[in-house]
């Protein structure tokens, strides 16, 4: 049935989640990682792929530097079919801002490019549970960290980020939600939890054993599942069977946040 146009103009629109994945070829510990091939696509590609799969998202940008050695990054994330920004190359939250003002969206969910392996319906379990509760400024799968590292997805409000870009420094300026997730007294977070807890594993790539473990789980998992996305739990399931696997990374730290 069709509606009057002055019903229709009455009717409450959906509200807005667009992704944004941000990624340089600069990385310190590991240069030009995001464009790596991992199984039949770039790692980027593995990401954008994810994304777009995720259900209730309206648009997937690319958030990445205006240095020139970035050129090779548009190019990808134009190839595999994602919207770009670009902005500073050491000031991420500027750039997530320039994609919200040029893709405009009520909240956006942060992804970086070094996590190849991203379930889409992890990431479209963390967008349904916003538009559930749109009043909540936080949802993220790191709140109360129960995944791999690897499975990060992070959804926050625009308002929320305008807010924060009016400090113009601190952590939060390289890592966006730095000064929302460690505000609860000031936003509403929620997490997704998973259990029994794989929080001691992980699949993000920062360095070349990273890489190691993750070309293997690609290979290994291609043969059993096709060529993915793969599911949360077929990737922890072969790492609780491989602790040959898991063993390739155990040793590497995560770079520390500077507060």
């Amino acid at each position: 049935m069709l509606l009057p146009p002055d019903i229709m103009s009455f009717m409450p629109s959906s509200p807005i989640v667009n992704v944004v994945i941000q990624a340089r070829a600069s990385s310190t510990r590991l240069p030009g990682k995001v464009l790596r091939p991992l199984g039949e696509r770039s790692v980027l590609g593995w990401v954008v792929r994810a994304a777009r799969q995720a259900r209730g998202v309206d648009s997937v940008v690319v958030a990445t530097s205006d240095a020139p050695d970035d050129d090779a990054v548009v190019e990808e994330a134009l190839r595999q079919g994602a919207r770009v920004v670009r902005g500073p190359l050491d000031d991420v939250l500027a750039r997530f801002l320039v994609a919200c003002e040029r893709y405009p969206a009520d909240a956006v969910m942060r992804l970086t490019a070094d996590c190849p392996l991203h379930d889409p319906a992890l990431l479209t379990q963390v967008v349904a549970l916003w538009r559930a509760r749109p009043e909540v400024d936080y949802v993220s799968t790191t709140l109360v960290r129960t995944l791999p590292r690897g499975f990060d997805a992070e959804l926050v409000r625009v308002p929320v980020l305008e807010e924060q870009a009016r400090r113009p420094e601190g952590p939060h300026r390289e890592h966006v939600t730095y000064g929302v997730k460690n505000s609860p007294d000031t936003y509403r977070c929620q997490g997704v939890v998973v259990s029994p807890a794989a929080d001691d594993l992980r699949v993000t790539l920062d360095t070349e054993e990273d890489w190691e473990l993750l070309d293997a789980v690609v290979r290994e998992l291609t043969a059993r599942h096709g060529d993915g996305p793969f599911t949360w739990r077929e990737v922890v399931a072969l790492l609780r069977s491989r602790p040959d696997l898991v063993a390739l990374n155990a040793h590497v730290e995560q770079k520390k946040v500077v507060g």
